[in-house]
């Protein structure tokens, strides 16, 4: 339909949606165009398979033009494969038509990518990486290519009152094959089954052997009440957002607690509310944020005794324990979470943190790394501690390249600076040293080092007077 100086019409919108699938420099075509060209040029095009699109009610099917340089894309990082199956769930498309499904359409597929997790025999990639192209036009290759994993996993959810529609296929994101596919027209009542379908359906495609325990592990977590799961979903899509407020506490909190009121053994739901107190604690929004630490630890407590088998409580956990300097219950508590799910990229992250604040900075290395490869997207929050560990060792050059990297992925940070500063007082490099100081002060005029390093958990005090040793090398404390 021609309007004006615009043209709309199906066509139009299935070229819109190859357009933003094609690589950098590359071509899409549907598989109609496909069909009209096929014997006429002498160009090789792979089959990318039947893709959904946003807007687009069907699968398309899509034809992409190989070039010798596709593997080679601009600003597709190429990451090694790791030995086991590699995956990354994206986020499910909400068909509801209705935005305030949101949350629902997103909290299945974080339940998903926790279900795929437990299984040590799969490398998972976390919420947070996968999450990045939620509502973005990708090629399931380049994303696989991007993130460094072999397969995907994509599909849609249509909630309409008591009924739900789930559609999901596994690809491989090397060829663009799908290895398996379904849908399931069920009562809302079934989603918890659905979801144990679906997780069961991609390890035995992926031929993954999973144990007795993480068999129990992927069918009886969590609660049976489909309400009190719905309000975990829009309290836990609250706390995992990016906004930050007293109103984001209030909603969340109240979510969590009715949540409990309908299952009062939903362990996730405890575990949600200390998250949420924990947040309070940081951030002083409640009247009395000093009691948040006691009211997280609380509630954290509620969720393990309820269910030992939640990682996220234990995860939970671990951060009460961290902000307590209780250093044992920290690094068990990481552990167990990382025993229940060895994918949990901000579990491993934590561990690692243990590790550096209790004097083995060798030990967190590896750790932090691995939360990196697990999720990359999140480099920027992992990667400070990376450069700590290295500073806390005394490799003051590998520090300082690691906290330039974070300041350049977070332009605002002054905690990086600030360690940045003493790591090129350690190094003699007095000039640049002073430079960092000065932007430090232009982003916080009142940082202080002394009530910076006195909140850093360091158990041994020597660790802790590295960074005041280094600034002081530079000139820039007492």
């Amino acid at each position: 339909m021609i309007d004006g100086d615009d043209i709309h019409g199906d066509g139009v919108n299935v070229a819109a949606r190859l357009e933003g699938l094609a690589e950098p420099g590359g071509v899409c075509v549907s598989a109609a165009v496909y069909d009209q060209v096929r014997d006429r040029i002498e160009l090789p095009f792979e089959d990318l398979g039947e893709q959904r699109v946003k807007n687009i009610d069907r699968p398309v099917r899509i034809w992409r033009w190989v070039r010798d340089t596709v593997a080679s894309s601009p600003g597709v990082d190429q990451m090694p494969l790791p030995e086991r199956p590699s995956i990354v769930v994206l986020p499910f498309n909400n068909m509801s038509r209705d935005p305030e499904q949101e949350y629902f359409s997103d909290g299945i597929t974080e339940d998903i990518i926790t279900d795929l997790s437990k299984a040590s025999g799969l490398f998972v990639i976390a919420r947070n990486s996968a999450f990045v192209y939620k509502e973005k036009t990708f090629s399931v290759p380049h994303v696989c290519r991007e993130l460094g994993v072999k397969f995907a996993v994509e599909g849609s959810i249509r909630k309409a009152g008591d009924r739900v529609r789930v559609t999901a296929q596994l690809i491989d994101g090397t060829r663009g094959g799908h290895l398996w596919a379904e849908r399931y027209d069920r009562d809302l009542t079934d989603i918890f089954e659905v979801q144990d379908d679906i997780t069961q359906q991609i390890v035995a495609a992926l031929k993954v052997r999973l144990s007795e325990a993480e068999k129990s592990l992927i069918v009886d977590g969590g609660t049976k009440d489909v309400n009190a799961h719905d309000l975990f979903l829009r309290g836990r899509e609250l706390i995992l957002g990016l906004k930050r407020d007293r109103e984001m506490f209030d909603q969340s909190t109240t979510y969590f607690r009715r949540a409990i009121e309908i299952d009062p053994s939903y362990a996730a739901a405890y575990a949600g509310l200390g998250m949420a107190y924990i947040l309070d604690y940081q951030n002083h929004w409640t009247d009395a944020p000093e009691k948040s630490l006691d009211q997280a630890d609380r509630f954290t407590a509620q969720a393990i005794a309820r269910d030992d088998q939640d990682p996220f409580a234990h995860y939970v956990a671990a951060m009460v324990a961290m902000f307590m300097r209780d250093y044992e219950r920290w690094a068990h508590e990481a552990d167990r979470a990382l025993l229940l799910n060895p994918n949990y990229a901000p579990a491993l992250n934590m561990r690692g943190t243990v590790h550096i604040y209790t004097g083995e900075p060798a030990k967190a290395i590896p750790m932090i790394e691995r939360a990196i490869r697990l999720d990359p997207i999140s480099r920027q929050q992992h990667v400070h501690f990376l450069g700590t560990a290295y500073f806390v060792a005394g490799d003051y050059e590998t520090a300082a390249a690691l906290f330039r990297d974070r300041i350049a992925l977070n332009p605002t940070t002054d905690l990086s600076r600030a360690f940045l500063a003493s790591a090129l007082g350690h190094l003699g490099k007095l000039d640049e040293a002073g430079e960092v100081w000065r932007e430090l002060k232009e982003i916080n005029p009142r940082y202080s080092p002394v009530e910076h390093i006195g909140r850093l958990p360091f158990r041994d005090p020597s660790d802790a007077e590295k960074f005041t040793v280094g600034l002081r090398q530079a000139g820039l404390v007492q």
